[in-house]
């Protein structure tokens, strides 16, 4: 599925919360409904049955009570997309990634394979199941799990037992950590441990470029994979680190620090001489790693550098970096990075700490402020159609699961919601530890209609593409309104739920969660009639007379 990912660490969250948020959106061409479900332990099936690939197995016995977005539509499994179980692990599936020809030579994806002919006639083979993918996991995996890293370990069972059938991305969130898995051709995985000072950005493409081997085959502090991962690469050339290039000045310049030195003196230019020693010390022990196999870049190893990666993912990751580290110089000749280089960082660490309404916008972005912006008026026309948008047309849905460590253990999940094109809609707060999601977004089917907040944002967001100049105050307006109507939610159930027993939580959550909703309703509606009357104005079959006036 093409979908764009960020994910938050604590220490880089505006009040300490782990946030994972990803995009989905429906394949070009196509536009797949989506809807909130909450699955209860005796809804979850005990034999599963993937309906694309026909793989059946056995799941446990012990499901909790879990929260999805599925599809809408029948007939090609649940897609359960991102939810949070009752231990407060937050799982999001998938990113679809890149590979490459070697990586899917050595491994190849364990693809669905029909029945030839009928049974009994002489050349009558059965069929062969597939293997595991984006129509399963979060189905497979969530109500089973009590943290992210056990979440990792799960998946990456399965998949060294079933395989895929496609490249993905997941992530796995608790209070404490997030962790990212990749999957590596058909049986192979890795998984990364988010900084908790830092964030990610994922458009589409293999993305890890730092990884230790020695970490994931030991104690496992902030990297796991495949138990064969080392063997397996060395045994199909899969590290491409050249070790020729591994000196001290090929990996940083040392006169640049140096540099800064001579504007210091006494203790400070000690302290500054310390701290440049030990840097020193880690790249030599990076450099060690690296020659020795133990530390390599997976997205070189086994991720793409294609023309169509500087078109369609390399830019998203380009710009949500711009938005959170603005200062970082990324325009010029002397600009570190470019929409179309290929050593865009998986991780940095933002200027200021990032909110709901940063990640918000970033999923929702067009390349504002840049000649790239579709909406804009900087550059060509062929710069405005150069890259494609994050906030794209095909936008089915936005899941933001943030879970907050201050608040008690019920109370912690938010699953941030917003459905239909990112540019023109907003993020509804809803608190996850309930029985059931609100009508306005539960109860969404193919039938087109404004009772169901998907549709009704879908129709918004075709009216007021039209008319973007004209009905963006209009936009930023509802979604300031909706935003801000989440944050006091928040805050006053949360005073409201103080006194109360766990068992009598969820009730009070999801009244808050229907309250909320019918407000979210009727600003809805009155953004529809808005940009209704807007784009009506500027109809081609318009004419200044008119008779009867009143």
């Amino acid at each position: 599925m093409a979908c764009t990912t960020i994910l938050v660490g604590k220490h880089a969250s505006y009040d300490g919360s782990t946030i994972v948020a990803r995009n989905e959106d429906s394949p070009n061409g196509k536009f797949e409904p989506q809807k909130m479900m909450v699955i209860h332990p005796e809804d979850q099936p005990r034999t599963y049955t993937s309906v694309l690939s026909h793989l059946s197995f056995e799941l446990p016995d012990n499901p909790m009570r879990y929260s999805s977005v599925p599809d809408v539509i029948q007939g090609h499994g649940v897609w359960a997309a991102a939810g949070f179980n009752e231990a407060n692990v937050g799982m999001s599936a998938t990113e679809t990634i890149t590979s490459n020809e070697r990586v899917l030579g050595a491994d190849p994806l364990v693809e669905y394979v029909p029945a030839h002919g009928e049974p009994g006639d002489p050349d009558y083979t059965p069929e062969v199941p597939g293997g595991l993918s984006e129509e399963d996991f979060v189905t497979v995996v969530l109500p089973y799990i009590h943290s992210a890293r056990e979440g990792v370990q799960r998946l990456g069972a399965l998949l060294e037992q079933y395989g895929t059938y496609e490249m993905n991305g997941i992530a796995f969130s608790d209070a404490d950590e997030i962790w990212w898995l990749e999957t590596i051709g058909g049986h192979h995985w890795i998984a990364k441990r988010v900084p908790d000072d830092a964030y990610v950005t994922m458009p589409n493409q293999l993305g890890i470029d730092y990884f230790d081997l020695l970490d994931a085959e030991g104690e496992q502090v902030e990297h796991m994979a495949s138990p064969d991962l080392r063997e397996w690469m060395a045994e199909n050339h899969l590290n491409l680190t050249n070790t020729n290039r591994l000196e001290p000045e090929d990996i940083l310049d040392e006169e640049y620090f140096t540099d800064d030195l001579d504007d210091l003196e006494g203790e400070e230019a000690d302290a500054y001489e310390e701290y440049l020693a030990d840097l020193m010390d880690l790249i030599a022990d990076v450099r060690e790693g690296m020659r020795s196999g133990e530390i390599f870049n997976p997205r070189e190893a086994f991720g793409s550098h294609s023309d169509s990666d500087h078109v369609y993912n390399t830019p998203r990751a380009w710009y949500m970096q711009r938005c959170l580290n603005p200062h970082d110089g990324w325009d010029g000749p002397d600009a570190a990075f470019t929409p179309e280089s290929d050593d865009i960082p998986w991780s940095r660490v933002p200027e200021r700490k990032v909110t709901i309404e940063d990640v918000k916008y970033v999923l929702s972005s067009h390349y504002q402020g840049t000649e790239y912006d579709c909406y804009g008026n900087k550059g060509t026309h062929a710069t405005r159609n150069a890259y494609r948008p994050i906030g794209i047309n095909r936008n089915s849905q936005l899941a933001v699961l943030q879970i907050r460590p201050y608040v008690p253990e019920p109370l912690q999940c938010i699953q941030w919601m917003a459905f239909g094109s990112n540019a023109f809609n907003s993020l509804v707060a809803l608190y996850a530890n309930v029985d059931e999601m609100p009508a306005y977004l539960s109860d969404t089917t193919e039938r087109v209609t404004t009772e169901s907040f998907y549709w009704a944002n879908r129709v918004i967001a075709a009216l007021a593409d039209a008319r973007f100049n004209e009905t963006s105050a209009k936009i930023e307006s509802y979604q300031e309104k909706i935003g801000s109507l989440g944050h006091k939610m928040l805050r006053e159930t949360d005073k409201a739920a103080a006194d109360l027993a766990d068992e009598q939580i969820p009730a009070l959550l999801a009244k808050a969660n229907d309250a909320l909703c019918a407000d979210l309703k009727v600003a809805t509606d009155k953004l529809l009639g808005q940009v209704l009357y807007i784009t009506s104005c500027a109809m081609k079959n318009g004419f200044a007379m008119s008779d009867n006036e009143r």
